[in-house]
């Protein structure tokens, strides 16, 4: 089932974003936030894998209409972010899943960039009620995890350069000492990005495989 462009309000702007619906119509709505490259077709192709897994998936486009195929281009955008901008358009954009999702509580995952942004909007959005964190990066996202709403299920890779073993462990530690539920699992022998399958350097099968089942089974237990 393919989704489609939508627009919504965020905060005396519009922003556009990327909409998959189950053939129920409505299912447990989940925001999926995009990597450093934007708004490509794998984050699409995400929403879409949630749509046919019973849920609702807005994908945002946060770089409004821009993407990169090239590291250097993406990390000029990823670095370009506007921060405060980010945060009114996944408000806005949680707000407009939410007259989409059949239940109260939305769900949050993001990949790299998207992975952190997605901890950052369940820190930001009393909406938000579980998150799942796939090697999540942005030197100038700083999430407050005493103001978590729900679980945290990080998803991380051994042999990332970006996002350490290390790095994992100390997000980790300071969920725990925030007094809030986290998981974190590091995959053994992969790399940062493993999840996305259209990147052949590093996509890893198995490892995609058992995050996404345990990405559906933190959202199907925790979107009430």
């Amino acid at each position: 089932m393919a989704g489609k462009m939508v627009e919504f309000p965020s905060n005396g702007h519009t922003a556009k974003g990327y909409l998959a619906t189950p053939a129920a119509g409505k299912g447990p709505g989940v925001l999926v936030i995009q990597e450093w490259w934007g708004l490509v077709g794998h984050i699409k192709n995400v929403c879409d894998r949630f749509a046919a897994a019973g849920f609702s998936a807005l994908a945002p486009d946060l770089y409004h209409g821009q993407t990169a195929t090239e590291p250097d281009a993406a990390g000029k955008l990823f670095m370009a972010l506007n921060i405060e901008r980010a945060e009114k358009d996944l408000s806005g954009a949680a707000k407009y899943l939410a007259g989409h999702s059949s239940t109260a509580k939305l769900g949050a995952v993001g990949f790299c960039m998207g992975g952190q942004l997605a901890l950052f909007a369940g820190c930001t959005n009393p909406k938000v009620g579980a998150v799942v964190d796939f090697y999540g990066i942005h030197p100038n996202v700083k999430p407050d995890y005493t103001k978590l709403n729900g679980p945290v299920l990080g998803l991380f890779a051994e042999k990332d350069g970006f996002v350490t073993p290390q790095t994992a462990r100390e997000v980790e530690a300071a969920i725990k000492k925030a007094g809030k539920t986290v998981e974190i699992n590091i995959y053994p022998g992969v790399d940062h990005g493993f999840f996305n399958d259209e990147r052949a350097d590093v996509h890893n099968k198995p490892a995609a495989e058992d995050a996404w089942r345990r990405t559906l089974d933190l959202f199907k237990k925790n979107l009430k």
